[in-house]
């Protein structure tokens, strides 16, 4: 099966699952955008066995297109500590973070820019099951500064960890802060609780959840350096920025250069 007509099967599934009538259109890029417009959509629920093949077969050649980017290739700016501006859905390394909200269940807004999205998009509609599983075991919604681990799927990582951010609405408090510093520390305790050697942070809270940037890279520096040095953990920690104001922000903090 070539990449259109894996793209093509998987369109029609899942429109067949919501009974939907829809032409699928003609050219690649919309079709993309329906596919993925479709995967932000789906409930959590099981798939058939051939849809999972096809879909594994479909991300994973996607991936490929785009290129992995192993955390072997990367240079240290400090003692285990790297900066890497990219694409973290393609970052090979033990554990990615995802900036979640308390339903832990991804971005249900078609085609949104938002890194939960993107996580939940390129993993495959099993992550957001296996979200939901924990999610009604939990039986309440994760609170800011939690975290909790999954399996990456489709992603180049081996797991997901997510966790739930402050939002700041007008005034920046003391008590954002604090939340914003659980979430480094969340994370960093359940990636040494589970075995991971190395996990790549995004920019937390910022953007859509409107922490400042400045004020969220000196938190994330801080709060790993502190971890780290209180705990003895020989993690590896990646910084991951997507945009350039964000790194050039963390570069001063770690005091790095191109």
């Amino acid at each position: 099966m070539e990449q259109e007509q894996r793209r093509k099967y998987l369109i029609e599934y899942l429109l067949a699952e919501r009974n939907a009538r829809e032409e699928i259109p003609k050219d690649e890029f919309s079709q993309k955008r329906l596919l993925r417009a479709l995967f932000n959509v789906r409930e959590p629920r099981a798939a058939s066995g051939e849809f999972l093949r096809v879909q594994d077969e479909y991300l994973g050649e996607e991936l490929r297109l785009k290129g992995i980017t192993d955390i072997a290739e990367l240079m240290p700016v400090a003692p285990d500590i790297y900066l890497w501006q990219g694409d973290i859905t393609t970052l090979s390394c033990d554990g990615i973070v995802n900036a979640a909200n308390s339903q832990m269940l991804g971005c249900f807004c078609p085609n949104h820019g938002c890194i939960d999205n993107a996580i939940h998009t390129f993993a495959g509609v099993r992550l957001r099951q296996e979200c939901a599983e924990i999610m009604r075991a939990q039986g309440r919604g994760e609170p800011t500064g939690g975290a909790k681990i999954t399996r990456a799927y489709n992603l180049p990582c081996k797991y997901v960890l997510h966790t739930v951010g402050p939002i700041v609405y007008g005034e920046l408090t003391p008590g954002h802060e604090r939340l914003l510093e659980s979430c480094y520390r969340s994370c960093l305790a359940l990636a040494d609780k589970n075995g991971l050697e190395s996990l790549a942070f995004c920019c937390i809270s910022t953007g859509e959840f409107h922490f400042p940037n400045e004020c969220a890279a000196e938190i994330a520096v801080r709060t790993v350096f502190d971890y780290k040095r209180q705990t003895k953990s020989k993690i590896k920690v990646i910084f991951n920025v997507f945009k350039e104001r964000d790194y050039e922000i963390y570069a001063r903090c770690l005091g790095a250069d191109r």
